[in-house]
């Protein structure tokens, strides 16, 4: 059951009492007392419907998270900025975001993973217990070259079973490993792509580079959440490993998650599975003046009132203009 929490910025504002330190400034304990738990987006969806759009606009999705890791709902058009190519460029459309939707997993199944490989399989299981009947997945295993090993099905149990019979062996093409499942996630019959991605490390075998994939989950409209399982790294590429997930993951708009414990990537793979279902979608015109199918550089700022506690904004850095 997917649990997220809805913040009223306004009634933050109005209510300083709710938590201050010495010095009366609002302290993130207090205020986090006034945030409601939800058992479902439901609620939330009533303030965000799904958003209308056209052919010609673009949709970036975004995601907002608390000190805590915690989704966070009830924000409105109003907290959020977009500067196109460094320009302010209106959000012409808003909602909340709950459709259907397709998580390709990349799984590392080369041979550092081997005393961590049980844990990691049986986690994805957290992921798939977020997810809604509607919803598909596929895996990619990555050793010494990618395996589709399970195309795009809504039986998540087939993921599951696909990898009972994978084992740890061989190199890492990491790289080569994204860009298969952003191949298969064009067979997705949803309106929402997502690919979560499992390893320990950096690359070490592939051909395609981190620009080529960049610009491929950007022209799919993919977003790339990824889980680097960093204990004690020996080797370059698993010293290097979490500069490159951090890499994917951000310039795509998905999380990053740094597991130095593997038993906490239970807890990775469930944040992953509530955020899929719980973000917010900005619509965007570009300009008038710009050709369909060039690229634009985008920047999202959150706005919010002085005295919210941190939160932390995600989303992709660019788009391309839809056709005219």
């Amino acid at each position: 059951m997917r649990t997220v929490y809805a913040i009223s910025l306004f009634a933050l504002a109005l209510f300083p009492a709710a938590g201050q330190d010495s010095e009366g400034t609002l302290t993130g304990q207090g205020l986090m007392e006034r945030i409601r738990t939800r058992t479902t987006s439901a609620v939330a969806r009533e303030q965000h419907p799904d958003i209308r759009v056209d052919v010609n606009m673009a949709l970036v999705p975004v995601t907002v998270i608390d000190s805590y890791g915690r989704n966070v709902t009830g924000l409105v058009r109003e907290n959020f900025r977009v500067l196109d190519n460094g320009k302010p460029l209106p959000i012409v459309a808003f909602g909340q975001q709950d459709q259907p939707i397709t998580v390709g997993i990349v799984f590392d199944c080369s041979r550092s993973m081997t005393d961590k490989f049980a844990t990691a399989r049986q986690a994805t299981h957290e992921l798939f217990q977020q997810l809604n009947e509607q919803d598909e997945s596929f895996l990619v295993t990555i050793s010494d070259r990618p395996e589709l090993r399970q195309p795009v099905t809504t039986d998540f149990n087939q993921v599951e079973n696909a990898l009972i019979f994978t084992h740890p062996q061989g190199t890492t093409s990491l790289l080569d490993g994204v860009y298969m499942a952003l191949h298969e996630i064009k067979q997705a019959h949803t309106p929402r792509k997502a690919i979560v991605l499992v390893s320990d490390g950096g690359d070490n075998d592939s051909r395609y580079t981190l620009h080529e994939l960049d610009r491929l989950a950007a022209e799919s409209d993919t977003e790339i959440f990824s889980i680097g399982i960093f204990q004690n790294p020996r080797t370059t590429e698993e010293v290097n490993g979490p500069a490159l997930l951090a890499d994917l993951a951000n310039h795509s708009g998905g999380v990053n998650f740094v597991v130095h414990d593997i038993n906490d990537i239970r807890a990775a793979m469930t944040k992953i599975g509530v955020t899929l279902h719980n973000q917010y979608v900005l619509g965007l015109r570009p300009p008038d003046d710009v050709q369909a199918g060039k690229y634009r550089r985008i920047k999202v700022q959150l706005l919010v009132p002085t005295g919210v506690p941190p939160l932390t904004l995600f989303s992709r850095n660019g788009y391309y203009v839809p056709g005219r």
